[in-house]
């Protein structure tokens, strides 16, 4: 009755529920694999017929050994029995090669699905988790929901048929064996109201102190360069090891319940199993059965005993694999980035590639989640061939801007779009900017963007096809090649990660380079040259310039000589893109 309340709490409490909806998402990958979960089932299926099959040749093989049936077929029986073992060895292990070839195929099909899913969620929403725990949902999550697909959802199906194989042997030899089978069940029942609960809780503790460790390792190898300059090593091992204690004491914890509750169910166990072998002799010395039925029937009640704690211990697989499911559901559930426009965009860029694009805002709106206003209608416009300069205090919203343009943010009113040409033609098209516009773009953030692999390498991120040609004259366009050609290995030279084995310098050439070489219509460049000397920055400045592409050209900036390069320049004063006159700018540069 007790039991029985505690499951109606939890239904009331919606967890019930809340498992189903993860259970059914767990199914909507599992229905991919549906042949592959099939063949699996029938495969331990098979091996619990062969072992039955097993038992019954036991059986023969005591009674003719003890004389109670002598029919000369001893050696038969012998014979049948290493057959059985021998095939039961072999099922064995297909069983464990197909298993973990399915398994691998299944882990890396849903990973993938998942790490698309996650890239393609709404960049905005996935900013409100920390890198480490992103790596941590991604991969031992998606492991745990592979892994469970071919394991959980197959054993209810082959505990359920070794549970009714037993009951049936049993119920038609002697059915008093069962009562001893079923001894242990209470117990189970008694413990599962605790397990249940406790479950739930370690495995959220678990998860979230495993995204904490994750991304605490994932910032301090990032960041050993700032940790060393601080001497901060002592803190950051000490802070490990408070996060492994942490951790520690948790699964200890656990451990310790796991231990007791694992005492009493042998403790249980062994009752039971006394209690049947001694009822079993029993039998036999009352001449009811054969020693050879009764080792039959001992062995059927320890599967039918066993089946019962597997089917029970499937409840903590059922809540691991659940929370593992709701935490991955927590990011796939966010807003999807919208690509349905994406013919269209790129119909739109191959139709205007000769005359380029223009950009334009009006009157637009943002705030961040917290509620903080960024922009409240502001206004930009550039032109193909055209270098437009957005400055401001830092903090004011200049990245914020270059992310509203390249839609990793939304705006909340105004209109934000891209026009064919330089927008002067009474029919000159226009498409607001979305996630598929991003193909119109060409972007260098703030700081060190290159990826580990050869120079090469990261050219051809942005342009697969490019030769090594177009490669080096986008690395002259950048300023890049002059140091470029000096490697020994040239454009094949290895980047580490990070750009590590380049200047700061250096790296920002070869990130403009990789924006050049994609030839988009629109170039947006955050405070891309403040790493370079100012005689680097005119020339690389005045090669975008010269450069016949109809590129749209957007730089922040802090620096002067950017400024004077520009056709026009925003500042951003009162959440408004206000165009300065030339005395501001000059005052501006003066200033600085």
């Amino acid at each position: 009755m007790a039991s029985l309340k505690f499951y109606l709490k939890r239904v009331k409490e919606g967890r019930l529920q809340e498992m189903w909806r993860q259970t059914l998402w767990i199914y909507s990958y599992a229905k991919n694999n549906f042949w592959t979960v099939i063949f699996y089932t029938v495969l331990g299926m098979s091996q619990s017929l062969v072992s039955l099959g097993m038992a019954y040749v036991s059986k023969n093989l005591v009674d003719e050994i003890t004389g109670y049936k002598f029919d000369g077929d001893l050696i038969k029986s012998f014979v049948i029995m290493i057959v059985i073992s021998m095939i039961t060895s072999v099922i064995s292990q297909i069983t464990s090669y197909i298993s973990a070839k399915i398994s691998m195929k299944v882990s890396c099909e849903i990973s993938n699905d998942i790490f698309e899913k996650i890239l393609n969620t709404d960049w905005e929403s996935l900013t409100n988790y920390h890198t480490g725990d992103l790596l941590t949902r991604w991969g031992s999550d998606t492991g745990a929901i592979s892994s469970g697909i071919l394991s959980f959802i197959p054993n209810i199906f082959i505990y359920s048929f070794n549970f009714i194989i037993a009951f049936w042997v049993l119920i038609k030899n002697d059915w008093t064996f069962i009562i001893f089978a079923f001894a242990g069940m209470p117990v189970s029942i008694l413990l599962s109201k605790t397990l249940l609960k406790r479950m739930v809780n370690n495995n959220k503790r678990a998860a979230e102190m495993s995204a904490r460790l994750s991304g605490f390792n994932q910032e301090t190898f990032s960041n050993i360069q700032t940790i060393k300059a601080f001497d901060l090593i002592k803190l950051y091992t000490d802070k490990l090891k408070k996060n492994q204690q942490d951790v520690i004491d948790m699964k200890l914890e656990f451990q310790r319940m796991s231990m007791g509750t694992s005492l009493l169910m042998t403790f249980v166990s062994l009752i039971v199993s006394n209690a049947s072998y001694g009822w079993g002799i029993y039998r036999v010395w009352s001449g009811s059965i054969s020693y050879g039925t009764m080792t039959l029937f001992l062995s059927q009640a320890g599967n039918l005993t066993t089946s019962t704690r597997n089917l029970t211990s499937l409840i903590p697989s059922i809540i691991s694999l659940t929370t593992s499911a709701g935490r991955l559901m927590d990011i796939v559930e966010m807003p999807r980035e919208d690509y349905s426009d994406n013919d269209k965009v790129t119909e739109f860029a191959s139709k205007y590639k000769e005359e380029g694009v223009s950009l334009v805002l009006k009157d637009v709106k943002y705030a961040y989640a917290n509620g903080t206003l960024v922009f409240e209608g502001a206004d930009i416009e550039a032109r193909p061939h055209e270098i437009i300069g957005l400055v401001g205090p830092s903090g004011e919203g200049k990245t914020t801007m270059l992310r509203l343009l390249l839609s990793l943010m939304k705006t909340q009113d105004g209109s934000a779009e891209v026009i064919s040409g330089d927008g002067s033609k009474s029919d000159a098209e226009h498409i607001t900017l979305t996630p598929a516009t991003r193909k119109l773009f060409s972007y260098v953030p703030q700081g060190n963007t290159m990826l580990s692999g050869t120079i090469a390498e990261n050219m051809r991120n942005v342009k697969q096809d490019a030769t090594d040609e177009e490669i080096i004259e986008a690395l002259k366009a950048a300023c890049a090649w002059e140091f470029v050609e000096k490697l020994p290995e040239g454009i094949n030279s290895m980047i580490k990660e990070r750009g590590g084995g380049f200047s700061e310098g250096q790296a920002q050439r070869l990130s403009i380079a990789r924006s050049l070489l994609r030839k988009s219509p629109i170039l947006l460049l955050d405070e891309a040259t403040s790493a370079l000397d100012v005689a680097t920055e005119r020339k690389v400045l005045k090669n975008i310039m010269k450069d016949e592409y109809p590129r749209t050209c957007i730089v922040t900036t802090h620096r002067p000589t950017v400024l004077s390069a520009c056709e026009r320049v925003y500042a951003i004063r009162d959440k408004k893109c206000v165009v300065l006159d030339q005395d501001e700018i000059d005052e501006m540069s003066q200033v600085f």
